[in-house]
């Protein structure tokens, strides 16, 4: 069993797989992912592109309506593959094959895209939002907002 960072990687593999699909990166991001699993082995490559180009058509025909569950699928199986990939290697081959994973997905994988619907926030990386000095901070308000000085307490209430 993997430890939690490489379950992590495996998602993080399984996620750019499936955002990457009918991308302009996808070509790039596909050639790497089955160089990884073949490691040197051309007909394990072949079969791996097979796969890749079976994944990239099932997320194209999935109808809007099942366009989610495709993707969810799609990214679980990737997940499980890349998972089940690492387990099989003994622990040097392992933090070898994770190294490159990492470099594979730093250079091939789609940066993310973050999307909000109508009034929501999108963000696709840390966000820091702060109010100082009686101001107001927030990330999206819905509404008005108003700044008053605050009442002084009721003697009674301590």
């Amino acid at each position: 069993m993997l430890d939690q960072v490489l379950t992590a990687l495996a998602a993080s593999g399984g996620t750019a797989v499936v955002a990457a699909a009918g991308t302009d990166v996808w070509g790039a991001l596909r050639q790497a992912v089955a160089r990884w699993f073949g490691r040197g082995d051309a007909q394990r490559e072949q079969a791996e592109l097979e796969r890749l180009d079976q994944t990239a058509a099932a997320l194209q025909s999935a109808d809007s309506a099942e366009a989610e569950r495709a993707r969810i699928r799609q990214e679980a199986s990737w997940q499980a593959r890349i998972e089940a990939a690492l387990e099989s290697l003994s622990e040097g081959e392992r933090d070898q094959a994770a190294s490159r994973l990492r470099a594979l997905l730093a250079q091939h994988a789609p940066q993310s895209t973050a999307t909000a619907g109508p009034g929501g926030l999108a963000v696709g990386g840390d966000v820091d939002i702060r109010a100082d000095g009686g101001s107001i901070a927030a990330g999206v308000i819905h509404g008005g907002a108003h700044i008053d000085t605050p009442r002084e307490p009721d003697p009674s209430q301590g």
